[in-house]
């Protein structure tokens, strides 16, 4: 049994796939298992429990009864949760991301307030949730 992980629900599978699968090998160590671009439902491990999830919004509605709702809004406003992945080298790592598309929030630095030796950089990937990149 797989420990909780996230499952991001996409609006552009194929450029979060192209995004994550890009990434998560060097960030996390983590493997794609089933999936591919065309979508709607791809996944990725790590010693066989899963790190992470895409799966299409529109598949989810659809499932859920809840196609005629209104997707996200297109607003600015304040993130409401974040992905986190504890990696070996924040800046090699942010500098991977930024080369694979992800749009740099706050660079990497050192963050004693947050807890000893921890540095952090943020970014967002090609739908605008914000990744943290973490090591302490």
């Amino acid at each position: 049994m797989d420990r909780p992980y996230p499952r991001l629900l996409v609006a552009d599978f194929a450029a979060c796939f192209r995004f994550y699968d890009a990434v998560l090998p060097s960030l996390a160590g983590a493997r794609l298992a089933k999936g591919g671009p065309e979508g709607p439902y791809a996944n990725w491990d790590r010693d066989d429990e899963a790190v992470l999830s895409l799966f299409a919004r529109t598949a989810m509605a659809a499932a859920l009864g809840t196609a005629d709702l209104p997707g996200r809004p297109a607003v600015p406003a304040q993130d409401d949760a974040m992905l986190v992945l504890r990696v070996d080298d924040v800046d090699r790592g942010f500098a991977l991301c930024e080369e694979r598309g992800g749009l740099a929030v706050a660079a990497p630095a050192d963050r004693p307030a947050w807890g000893p030796n921890l540095r952090s950089a943020h970014l967002r990937d090609p739908e605008g949730r914000l990744i943290e990149l973490q090591s302490y």
